[in-house]
């Protein structure tokens, strides 16, 4: 056995025995490494305003991803922790009971679906509503605990890359079989989209929450705490908006606030969905794209906004950082073969 190939196989070995050790925090590392390439350029400005203090600098980035999530979350457990202990579960019955006995008709086109439609309100079950609702918190509950988890085990990874991601860089790029300019594309691509997602969708987020606050402002809503919630809501593809748009909706209706009710769906449906989702957030990438990354990336803006949908539909919440970067890397391989079949490499 030549000492190249005892090499590669006791290296393969050392390998696998890392991946095994850090298996069940695989994903979130992953996660933690893109979240630091996407931020490298605060990580800079850190170092520039601590005078290349490594240690205080990658804090400094580590509490600011840590406050743009916790915070606003922070908020709105303790504003929904005052509004359940003031409950009143007669507010829901009444809401369902309105809704159950209100007598509509379809239009002429569509009024084959209103005897199923009525059929389907007639048969709402109170009990099993509620009991439904129980599971569903208990499980959000869990959801919650674990997303708190790997927020943290995240925080402290990203902390770490931050700290040491310029020596991890260097290494890289020494211990690759390729041209450090080779290299150097690749990490660099990935870093640009990683950039533009994550600014992105804190832009997008924000803009949302802030037109629906606006509206539910008007109608004496906590604006803050609504505004939260559909930021958060928005990252769930198709149903996203309406889980927060809908409930405030049909309050309204059953309270008798029949234009108020109306004002808010529609607002919603066309201002957010479709004008702030739809038309305004491939632009907010283009921008960000132009202006904000150093170097923009040459993906197509669009790719970049259906990788993100379908890592949010893939890998859940992280799936916004995950699908475009997996969808990068792709195409950087595409590019990195083409150019080394050009120079018989491979």
């Amino acid at each position: 056995m030549n000492n190249r190939l005892f090499f590669g196989i006791f290296a393969f070995c050392a390998l696998a025995l890392v991946v095994y050790l850090f298996k069940p925090f695989l994903l979130d590392i992953f996660i933690a490494a893109l979240l630091a390439v996407a931020v490298a350029n605060v990580q800079i400005a850190f170092l520039t305003l601590t005078k290349n203090r490594k240690t205080l600098s990658s804090g400094l980035t580590t509490f600011a991803l840590l406050c743009l999530f916790i915070a606003p979350l922070l908020y709105a457990v303790i504003e929904i922790a005052k509004y359940a202990a003031g409950f009143d579960i007669n507010n829901v019955t009444k809401t369902i009971e309105f809704i159950k006995n209100y007598d509509f008709s379809l239009p002429e086109s569509i009024n084959f679906l209103e005897p199923k439609i009525k059929e389907f309100i007639g048969g709402l079950d109170i009990k099993m509503l509620f009991s439904q609702v129980a599971a569903n918190l208990a499980n959000l509950g869990k959801l919650s605990l674990k997303f708190g988890v790997d927020m943290i085990i995240i925080l402290v990874f990203f902390f770490f890359c931050n700290l040491y991601g310029n020596e991890l860089i260097s290494y890289l790029k020494e211990a690759l079989p390729l041209k450090k300019e080779d290299t150097e594309s690749i990490l660099s691509e990935v870093g640009n989209v990683m950039g533009v997602v994550f600014y992105s969708t804190i832009a997008n987020m924000i803009i949302q929450g802030f037109l629906f606050a606006i509206v539910t402002s008007f109608y004496g809503y906590d604006g803050v705490l609504t505004g939260i919630f559909f930021s958060f809501a928005s990252l769930i593809p198709v149903v996203g908006g309406f889980l927060a748009w809908a409930p405030i909706s049909i309050y309204e209706f059953a309270n008798g606030n029949t234009a108020a009710a109306i004002t808010i769906a529609l607002y919603t449906i066309i201002v957010i969905s479709f004008g702030a989702d739809t038309l305004l957030k491939p632009l907010v990438i283009k921008f960000i794209n132009s202006k904000l990354v150093k170097i923009p990336t040459k993906i197509n803006e669009l790719l970049i906004f259906f990788a993100m949908i379908a890592g949010i539909t893939t890998f859940g919440f992280w799936g916004v950082i995950l699908g475009p970067a997996i969808v990068t890397f792709f195409i950087s391989t595409i590019k990195l073969y083409t150019l080394l079949r050009e120079r018989n490499f491979v």
